[in-house]
């Protein structure tokens, strides 16, 4: 009889040791989804979330942010981001973070207003919000990005000298950009146009082709055919294209662009392209992810906006 009750009480026993252990491997976040911690420990989930796969930009944001990542040791980390530059796609990654158990997310917001109820959603869930890049029109804890604007008006001085270097003090320049509303593009063409205020030059209006190379090859070919005497790429896409472009025409047209590529430097190696605008986006993610923690941890976060900075490069 001993040697039963015995038995039975080991058998509770590892029973009950068995459910504390299940208890003690997942936790239930605020949101109320389960996340299993177990191998984990009490990392915090970050997510990137890009306007899309396609530029080597993003590529280089993510590697800044994994640079973060491994120094910090405490987040798990993930990077989102549509196969292309899509609104409706990239709520979808946000709404996927979200239901992720995300506790922070850095986001390049492709337009500044269509991704506002997502965000809502996500504060309301106690999320961080960090900017890189390019931000949103809600709030968010800090903006890591280029002075867009001022680099634009950057762009359109090198421009600018070249031309008046070929003694051209007047004509056509056409600007290839990615579409309407997303915030940095904007800025940019903002300072680029800024640059020919009270000159001859005539700045046409700006042609928009989803920052996709190809459908900037074909903007960029038109106002090469319209007679235009320079060009300015927007962004990656845009620049790829209107270097491409330029290629093709084999004329005297000035290109100037915006981001780096191993194809936007080959282009300016080759004479095609001018100048590009070369932002720091490993900074972007690498400090976007650093904040994210501090945050986090309930560290003040003393500045609304961070210039990573921008660098022009040339063939010399």
């Amino acid at each position: 009889m001993k040697k039963r009750l015995f038995i039975f009480g080991l058998v509770l026993a590892l029973v009950f040791s068995a459910v504390g252990c299940s208890k003690g491997g997942n936790e239930v976040e605020n949101n109320g989804s389960e996340v299993d911690k177990g191998d984990k420990g009490d990392k915090y989930k970050i997510y990137l979330i890009t306007m899309d796969q396609m530029d080597q930009h993003w590529v280089t944001v993510d590697k800044g942010a994994k640079k973060a990542v491994d120094e910090l040791g405490n987040v798990d980390y993930k990077w989102f981001a549509p196969d292309v530059k899509d609104d409706a796609k990239q709520i979808e990654s946000i709404n996927n973070a979200i239901a992720g158990g995300a506790d922070a997310i850095l986001l390049a917001a492709n337009g500044p207003d269509a991704v506002t109820a997502a965000l809502k959603e996500a504060e309301a869930e106690g999320i961080k919000i960090i900017y890189v890049d390019s931000p949103a029109d809600f709030p968010a804890v800090q903006t890591l990005a280029t002075n867009n604007e001022e680099a634009g008006k950057t762009a359109g001085q090198e421009m600018l000298n070249a031309l008046k270097e070929k003694g051209i003090e007047s004509g056509k320049i056409g600007i290839v950009s990615v579409n309407a509303s997303t915030d940095s593009t904007v800025q940019r063409e903002k300072g680029f146009r800024a640059a020919f205020e009270g000159t001859d030059f005539e700045i046409l209006e700006t042609q928009y082709g989803d920052g996709d190379a190809a459908k900037s090859k074909d903007i960029a070919a038109n106002y090469i055919t319209e007679g235009v005497v320079g060009i300015f790429g927007g962004n990656e896409g845009s620049t790829v294209g209107t270097g491409n472009a330029i290629k093709e025409a084999g004329g005297e047209v000035i290109g100037v662009g915006f981001d780096k590529s191993d194809t936007i430097l080959q282009l300016i190696e080759e004479g095609h392209l001018l100048a590009t605008m070369s932002q720091n986006p490993d900074v972007m993610g690498y400090e976007g992810i650093k904040v994210a923690v501090k945050a986090l941890d309930g560290e003040t976060i003393d500045k609304d906006f961070v210039d990573t900075g921008v660098s022009v490069i040339k063939k010399d």
